[in-house]
């Protein structure tokens, strides 16, 4: 680990993790929290994003306008995010606001007011943010597809809830999930930038000091099950989402399925790009990513097409898929790795990754990852690894998400049928 990262875990529980960051004038600070959709119970899917919104919306010291002028008095950013098993809440400042910015998102996680004139406005506007998604094909797209890939599981479920959940949600529910997760053993602060370690300890003790004790996390188990999501609509392009299981952050093959992702359809050199957009005109919009969890995780291909190209479509990505997993090339597989390790390093230059990265690590492999090693383990991915990650992802079952007038497009059994050939 780096001299410029320092780690306090206070009594509580709770971890403090910090860069020191020379030639900079900012800070990011974040409280990143082991709890998303994937924690939810049924009845209460969407709480965990309810809750993020809800955050912004007031405290016993400051109302919801306030919070905002306060860290735009100063220039700053405030944001969050809902993450099936993360939800976070962080800022950006200059390097003499931070104590401002620990007291804001101090205040909002220890003491927020949940007002209930507040909640009634925030469901209509969470209500509006689920109909412009239904409304983005290719954006809830990506739920069909994980609803079908984990089917009647938390890890499935859609990460904003559902209309009839969400009209339905109290305001105990919003403060009890709340009790029940955001504990400081569940719980990382992070910050990267211009700032002292010790300060930073002394500020978050302080604004920190009333979180709640929790029991630990506990999730149900990802069970990929795969399976077929088919709606017609008259759109004027079908949306595809072709996916499979793939390795979690800690299995062998997680570093080869991200050179894989980068080879197949990372970029405008990639396979897919090259064969299906530059060679066949067949898209506008084509790309592959692997998504790894605690225990699990999933490998996609998305592409928007027309009607009459997606019959075309479909099998030319499958050949691409059986082609990979024997035949990778050194180049390629050279150019993957320059593109990931350009990624890693252009992300050490950003406040606000290093505080992500800082916070990820420590909820995902219990300690900070030096880049060093991070960069080994990328340069010593060998060709046959990364045609066996191919092999093992592309070998199971798939899951295919189709939405438009996807008539054309062929169905699980002709897809299954193909890869097995």
């Amino acid at each position: 680990m780096s001299d410029a990262i320092r780690l306090t875990r206070l009594p509580s529980g709770l971890t403090i993790a910090s860069e020191h960051m020379p030639r900079v004038e900012t800070v990011s600070f974040g409280a990143y929290v082991a709890t998303g959709t994937r924690h939810e119970r049924a009845e209460e899917n969407g709480v965990s994003h309810f809750l993020e919104h809800m955050a912004f919306k007031g405290t016993a010291r400051r109302d919801a306008a306030a919070i905002a002028r306060e860290i735009e008095n100063v220039g700053g950013h405030l944001n969050a995010y809902t993450a099936r098993e993360s939800t976070a809440y962080y800022c950006k400042v200059l390097k003499e606001d931070m104590p401002l910015a620990v007291d804001i998102i101090g205040d909002i996680l220890t003491h927020s007011a949940f007002a209930p004139e507040e909640i009634e406005r925030e469901r209509g506007v969470i209500l509006q943010e689920i109909g412009q998604a239904n409304d983005t094909p290719d954006d809830i797209i990506f739920d069909h597809f994980q609803t079908t890939a984990f089917p009647d599981q938390p890890m499935g479920r859609p990460t904003l809830g559902t209309e009839e959940i969400i009209r339905g949600m109290s305001r105990e529910t919003l403060m009890a999930y709340m009790r029940r997760h955001y504990g400081p053993e569940r719980m990382v602060i992070a910050a990267a930038g211009a700032l002292d370690h010790d300060q930073l300890v002394d500020l978050v003790q302080q604004h920190f000091a009333d979180l709640p004790q929790v029991a630990p996390a506990l999730a149900d188990p990802a069970r990929y099950v795969g399976g077929e999501y088919r709606e017609d609509d008259e759109l004027e392009q079908v949306h595809i989402v072709l996916g499979f299981p793939s390795p979690s952050f800690n299995d062998r093959l997680h570093y080869p399925t991200l050179l894989l992702s980068n080879l197949l359809g990372g970029g405008m050199s990639s396979r897919l790009f090259q064969e299906i957009r530059e060679k066949r005109g067949l898209v506008y919009s084509i790309y592959s990513f692997a998504h790894p969890f605690q225990d699990g995780g999933v490998f996609a291909i998305y592409a928007g097409t027309g009607e009459t190209e997606a019959k075309e479509l479909v099998p030319v990505t499958l050949a691409e898929l059986r082609k990979v997993q024997r035949d990778v090339t050194m180049e390629e597989l050279d150019r993957a790795k320059a593109q990931f390790r350009a990624g890693l390093l252009m992300s050490m230059e950003s406040t606000g990754s290093r505080t992500e990265q800082l916070a990820r690590h420590l909820q995902i492999f219990g300690r900070v990852l030096p880049v060093d090693e991070i960069r080994a383990k990328i340069a010593a991915v060998t060709i046959e690894e990364v045609q066996e990650a191919a092999a093992q992802t592309f070998r199971a079952a798939p899951t295919l998400a189709a939405l438009g007038p996807a008539r054309q497009v062929p169905g699980l059994a002709d897809i299954t049928a193909s890869l097995a050939g």
